[in-house]
């Protein structure tokens, strides 16, 4: 199979669209890590990520009655630009089918580039369906955004450009995988060029596409997946694109949305060039896979597959990376109430600065605080920094890794609400388009009371939504059942340790 896709990529038809993007080195984090790493900046394309390649290398290879009728494609985001920007070169009508919770700047985008944007569906799956039946309909070619050889085919050209560009040795290449169109056509080439290079995958922990599916030796359809790498937020790798990951890929790499945070920020720290969460997944990889297999002087190249970051998600990376970078700790601790505790309290921290303070009075004996401590010795440090605090009587609990603590908590410290009888919290996300919060609340008829309400947007389709609802126990299985009715993929926090310190009802 390598070798049938070897031809199909020495004849792939990119570059009247495409540029050979720079094959980079990122000298800081190579500093840092003591290895040699390289950036391919697929960022530096004219719709600012890769996929224009593939989209290009299918639409080119219609024939003219095809060419004539237009073709059609479903996407929220980088193919989208890449099918409209292909058909206006071309002189292709193309229709795009995006969700209605796709960022205006998107469909924008499409637009600009002469493409007919059709918004239909919350979700990519709903705009999918709708795209086939398009197609059906209206005898429109459907251009996959992953799953097909012409498309692999176009997006295995970065393989052929990475070993013209590097003839030295290469230790590794890290590839994001969303569907996996990209690494089964990278994989191919390299694999069959230079077989002593190993290809490893990344993925987010939260979206394991090929990472289960090879460990199962079959594709699988996760049930859900996370939404904050949005360019790889995919529930099942393509049919073709697995049969090729299968014999080409090497491993997979799991990491999570702190470390693709950190990611972000080492490449803007290296080229002032700010990378999407999918598109700074490479990155992720190759500082994770160091840290569970510690080597130096290598040469460990990163696909930097993309740059289409909403403005209003910075936000979100920069509350971020710092704990993905394990430089600081997110803390809970019980300090006496009384005059002079916080200054007891940062001196028993030494010359580490506090980065953030959350309290508010709740009784006369304690506080609860929400607090923010800065790290120089990583993991280690936090530990023992936490080990101190327990020495001295503190009571602590480390909420670093804890996502609703994150997400929610830090922001709404504000003390308990005695009077919020049978409280249980849920955490869910919660579709960015017109009359969501209404088609929710409508299902309020049945008698629950909202007693906490805490939303957030990340400049993505879903914002994120921790709810407290009032239930008797026979109530409980009533209103998860209207969540699954509503398609929301929730998680109870009831028992979250940051939830009962900080926000539980009575």
């Amino acid at each position: 199979m390598p070798r049938r896709y070897v031809e199909e990529i020495l004849r792939a038809r990119v570059y009247d669209v495409a540029i050979e993007s720079p094959l980079e080195p990122a000298q800081r984090l190579s500093e840092r890590l003591n290895n040699r790493v390289m950036l391919k900046r697929e960022d530096a394309q004219q719709v600012f990520s890769f996929k224009l390649r593939g989209a290009y290398n299918k639409i080119f290879g219609l024939d003219d009655e095809a060419k004539k009728r237009g073709v059609v494609a479903a996407s929220a985001g980088n193919h989208a630009q890449g099918v409209a920007l292909a058909g206006r070169n071309l002189g292709v009508s193309t229709t795009i089918v995006m969700p209605t919770t796709t960022p205006g700047i998107k469909v924008d985008t499409v637009r600009r580039l002469g493409g007919k944007a059709i918004l239909f569906g919350d979700s990519y799956d709903e705009a999918n369906e709708h795209a086939l039946q398009l197609a059906e309909e209206r005898g429109l070619s459907f251009i996959h955004p992953f799953d097909d050889p012409k498309v692999i085919a176009g997006q295995g050209t970065i393989g052929m450009e990475i070993l013209r560009q590097h003839a030295d040795p290469i230790e590794a290449v890290f590839v994001p995988v969303g569907g996996g169109g990209l690494i089964a056509g990278i994989s191919a080439y390299i694999k069959h060029v230079r077989p002593d290079i190993r290809i490893i995958g990344v993925e987010p922990e939260d979206a394991p596409t090929l990472h289960d599916a090879l460990a199962a030796g079959r594709r699988v359809r996760l049930k859900q997946v996370g939404l904050f790498a949005d360019g790889v937020a995919v529930r099942q790798i393509g049919k073709e694109t697995f049969a090729v990951a299968k014999e080409c890929v090497d491993e997979v790499v799991l990491v999570n949305t702190d470390q693709i945070c950190a990611a972000i920020k080492d490449i803007y720290d290296d080229t002032r060039s700010v990378a999407e969460p999918a598109g700074a997944l490479a990155v992720a990889g190759i500082k994770r896979y160091l840290a569970d297999h510690p080597m130096s002087d290598k040469t460990l190249i990163a696909i930097l597959s993309g740059a289409n970051i909403n403005f209003d998600r910075l936000r979100h990376v920069a509350e971020r990376a710092e704990v993905g970078e394990q430089r600081e700790a997110l803390l809970a601790v019980q300090i006496p109430e009384k005059p002079g505790s916080f200054l007891r309290f940062c001196k028993l921290l030494g010359r580490r600065s506090i980065t953030e303070f959350n309290y508010r009075y709740a009784d006369e004996q304690n506080a609860q605080v929400f607090c923010g401590v800065e790290l120089r010795g990583g993991a280690e440090e936090r530990q023992t920094l936490i080990e101190h605090l327990r020495g001295k009587g503190y009571e602590v609990v480390d909420m670093t890794d804890n996502e609703t603590a994150k997400l929610h908590i830090r922001y709404m410290v504000g003390g308990h609400a005695p009077n919020a009888h049978n409280e249980r919290l849920y955490r869910f996300m919660f579709p960015e388009r017109p009359g969501a919060l209404q088609d929710f609340l409508s299902g309020f008829g049945r008698g629950w009371n909202i007693s906490l309400f805490h939303y957030r947007n990340h400049g993505s389709a879903y914002g994120r939504v921790l709810v407290g609802i009032q239930l008797v126990r026979e109530q409980r299985r009533e209103f998860e059942s209207f969540m699954k009715e509503q398609g929301y993929a929730y998680t109870e926090e009831t028992d979250n340790p940051a939830c009962r310190l900080f926000a539980a009802g009575g």
